[in-house]
């Protein structure tokens, strides 16, 4: 079966160039939502918690379950608030206020722009007064970027937008609210980052999606795919492989079959523009279930170590290429 790499060093030298825009490793949170961006959630809990972070954000419990004993505090952003001091609940609309329970740790999550969700500018004020007449918990109030990995003028008009809700909530009288805004495109952006936390999501895996670095800071990606060797043989020239025979040998040649497919999370593509595995060698044909055909006899092949690149092939992100990769790969550490 097909297995994932996850290099440690680059994922060290990664961290440390954050924590160097952030000021500080503990105003990291790592953000390990969907399976750690396919990276493997538990992997890289263990792997960030042994550097020194010490917060986290998931999507949900049963993530938050997997995780929350590495760090001091853990987001989870869209599951049902409990009273775990370990963790902290993103509550983003009003209603949620009115079942929350006392004692759990509460994030409000403010639309300052995106407007996909989160309580308005708005309603909080309301918002407020119902967590203060009710006795709740308000841990942190933040805010999402729509256009951070954007050079455009909406950038600094949803950060306006979030220095108002800051001194709305100053003014509340309520003490000891965490405030976060940033996230990889926008603490890379930053000349001097002054939150409580930076949520870093993509730029710890290894990419600076900003189209045009404002500071050259060097990321690694930390992922790369490997196929192993399942048979070879010899293909005569005209002799076409896979389905529908769409590739056609052009000359007598060596293929081998390698364990990894659109099962397991690969873009299947069109077979007219195969991708090209890092060591230069295009998928013959396409791409089956479980299986792909290359012009080797290497026992193991790269097929990737870079998803920004194969997302620019399938003319997507590169979350989408590490997102779709299954948890049931194997996933191993390498220095």
């Amino acid at each position: 079966m097909a297995t994932i790499k996850i290099s440690k060093n680059n994922l060290y030298h990664n961290l440390n160039q954050l924590a160097l825009k952030s000021g500080s490793k503990s105003k990291i949170a790592a953000v390990l939502k969907d399976n750690a961006y396919g990276h493997g959630i538990e992997l890289m809990a263990k792997l960030v918690s042994e550097w020194g972070i010490e917060q986290a954000v998931v999507i949900n419990n049963q993530e938050a379950g997997k995780i929350e004993s590495l760090f001091k505090n853990t987001l989870v952003l869209n599951d049902a608030p409990t009273n775990n001091p370990k963790l902290s609940y993103a509550i983003t609309e009003i209603e949620a206020l009115k079942t929350a329970p006392k004692g759990a740790k509460l994030e409000l999550k403010v639309d300052t722009g995106m407007h996909r969700n989160g309580i308005l500018i708005s309603q909080l004020q309301e918002a407020l007064n119902t967590i203060k007449a009710n006795d709740l918990n308000l841990y942190g109030v933040f805010t999402h970027y729509r256009s951070a990995d954007e050079f455009t003028s909406e950038f600094a008009w949803q950060k306006a937008n979030f220095k108002l809700v800051k001194n709305i909530v100053k003014q509340s009288g309520i003490k000891n609210v965490r405030f976060h805004s940033h996230n990889s495109a926008s603490l890379l952006r930053c000349k001097e980052f002054d939150e409580d936390l930076a949520r870093v999501g993509i730029a710890m895996y290894g990419y600076n999606e900003l189209p045009t670095p404002l500071e050259q800071i060097e990321l690694k990606p930390i992922l790369s795919l490997w196929a192993k060797r399942t048979s070879t043989r010899e293909l005569k020239k005209g002799q076409r492989v896979g389905y529908g025979g769409d590739f056609t040998a052009p000359k007598d040649m060596v293929i081998s079959t390698y364990d990894v497919g659109y099962g397991n999370g690969l873009f299947r593509g069109n077979s007219q523009q195969p991708l090209i595995t890092k060591e230069g060698l295009p998928i013959l044909g396409r791409v089956s279930m479980d299986f792909v055909s290359i012009e080797s006899t290497k026992e193991e092949l790269c097929i990737f170590d870079n998803a920004k690149e194969v997302a620019k092939h399938f003319n997507t992100i590169s979350y989408e290429i590490t997102t779709n990769l299954k948890s049931e790969i194997k996933r191993e550490v390498v220095e």
